[in-house]
């Protein structure tokens, strides 16, 4: 596919053009379907939004918990009270002064369940929330949470005045603030001039340009028409691999591709029904032809985790035995094939690609797989409506096991879309959260893991390196294994 001359044009007025140089612009390869950060959680959406909100910890590139709009925070001893000191000088986008009260808001908006929010799992252990002088708030939970500072760091705090239009029109206080949204052209974002680090952000703004084509997001950051473009399939980065002025960074990515199956409806009702599919499933042929081996066997935690995730090897049904996979349908007493539809986030090239090949691993153990590829807007709906009998995505993980494990499979978690309810894990999720030895937690997660592998909803495929494409002239910028472009505050381009 050839660049339009427009695009090539503009390559080369942003050389020529120094002003112009400092706005970033960035290839994507679909357009959110929204920016309200406490509905909106694709990765189309994260890219934006997380330039432009922030909660009161961010999440760094190592994955450790830092100070964002906390600047600092207190824990009581017994572990259940925490108080966080705000950042002086942080201003919502709207020119008003980010006060507790707005944290205070924002954790009742994404707690109430008529908003609907996927990160709402993640704080139903506070009693209370509250300001505690005029710049601080005191958070009072039922029990010790170990994980809870680093979830903070999805909680993007909002001005209450803006949330009816945040999903068009997003208000946070992040380094970059919004100017226009171009459907299915390119989201403009300016530099926050009242942000509160000073001598930050180095760029004059964000361009989102929405680039469904690998083809031209390829040949843009090779001309320099784009200078970076972030989550680069696995193909489209070896063919830039080496090319001159372009550098390609890797970072062991916390999403993983997954096959979802509910168990509500059969046949996964059944966890023999389950567990054939992970037998059924060749992890290391789909590495191979749908992340040209840039790929790892997926548990149910990403090898990034690794004080946590337990390898793949420790799992029997990850060892691909379509034979065995049909004598455990037989002993269900189910007729063979049997009939299954695989929903499939079709905006996504290489979920597609991952949901072809699984489906021809499954046909060959006794199952009948037919794809129902859908547009992002209808496969988000269908998720979580659990209008589904299977589907095909690729969704992220967290920096802690509990941030994954707690919100999808604990009985009514906030994205428990498969409508799975296990006490045994209920109870592990529960004294893992509330416990503070370490290695006490790693036994209950090592528990929850191995009981997840092969008999729960989510049947886990493989997590692949996150690739970001940059040109040689940007610097500063390092990526995020959460996929998050804060760090782009950082950033500048120059000699």
């Amino acid at each position: 596919m050839k660049l339009s001359a427009a695009l090539i044009l503009g390559g080369a007025l942003m050389v020529g053009a120094p002003a112009r140089a400092q706005v970033l612009e960035i290839a994507t390869d679909q357009s959110p379907v929204g920016l309200d950060p406490h509905v909106a959680t694709s990765f189309a959406t994260q890219l934006v939004t997380s330039t432009v909100y922030e909660g009161l910890t961010a999440i760094d590139a190592g994955l450790h918990v830092v100070p964002a709009l906390a600047e600092s925070w207190t824990v009581s001893p017994d572990g259940k009270t925490y108080r966080f000191r705000l950042r002086a000088g942080a201003m919502f986008h709207n020119g008003r002064a980010m006060t507790p009260a707005d944290v205070v808001a924002s954790v009742v908006r994404v707690r109430d369940p008529k908003t609907g929010s996927p990160y709402a799992s993640r704080f139903t252990g506070v009693t209370a929330v509250e300001p505690d002088g005029d710049g601080a708030v005191r958070f009072t939970l039922a029990q010790p949470s170990a994980p809870f500072l680093g979830q903070l760091a999805s909680l993007a705090i909002v001005p209450p005045e803006a949330v009816a239009e945040l999903g068009r029109h997003p208000v946070g206080t992040g380094p970059f603030r919004f100017r226009e949204w171009v459907p299915d052209t390119f989201i403009g974002l300016d530099r926050n001039e009242a942000y509160w680090a000073k001598g930050l952000p180095k760029l004059a703004g964000l361009k989102f340009d929405i680039v469904p084509e690998a083809a031209t997001r390829q040949l843009g950051i090779q001309s320099g028409a784009y200078q970076m473009v972030p989550n680069l399939d696995a193909a489209t980065a070896l063919a830039l691999a080496g090319k001159a002025k372009v550098r390609v960074l890797e970072a062991q990515d916390l999403a993983y591709s997954v096959i979802g199956l509910n168990v509500s409806k059969p046949p996964f009702d059944k966890p023999a029904v389950r567990q054939a599919v992970n037998y059924a499933v060749d992890r290391g042929q789909i590495a191979d032809a749908a992340y040209y081996g840039k790929a790892v066997p997926a548990g149910p935690l990403s090898p990034a985790l690794q004080d946590w995730a337990l390898p793949a090897s420790d799992f029997p049904c990850y060892e691909p035995d379509p034979a065995q996979a049909k004598k455990l349908l037989q002993g269900a007493g189910l007729t063979l094939p049997v009939k299954v539809t695989l929903n499939v986030l079709g905006s996504l090239q290489q979920v597609v690609d991952v949901a072809q090949v699984v489906q021809a691993q499954m046909n060959k153990a006794g199952f009948d797989v037919s794809l129902n590829v859908q547009e992002q807007g209808r496969f988000i709906q269908d998720w979580r409506g659990g209008n589904f009998e299977a589907f095909a995505s690729l969704n992220s993980g967290g920096t802690d096991p509990d941030d994954y494990f707690g919100r999808t499979f604990a009985t009514g978690g906030a994205t428990n879309v498969f409508k799975y309810s296990n006490p045994a894990i209920d109870t592990a999720l529960t004294e893992a959260r509330a416990s503070q030895d370490v290695a006490e937690r790693k036994r209950l997660y090592d528990e929850v893991q191995r009981t997840l592998a092969c008999t729960g909803p989510a049947v886990h495929l493989d997590y692949g390196t996150l690739f970001t494409a940059v040109r040689t002239d940007l610097h500063g910028f390092e990526p995020n294994p959460t996929r998050s472009l804060r760090g782009l505050r950082e950033v500048s381009i120059g000699p």
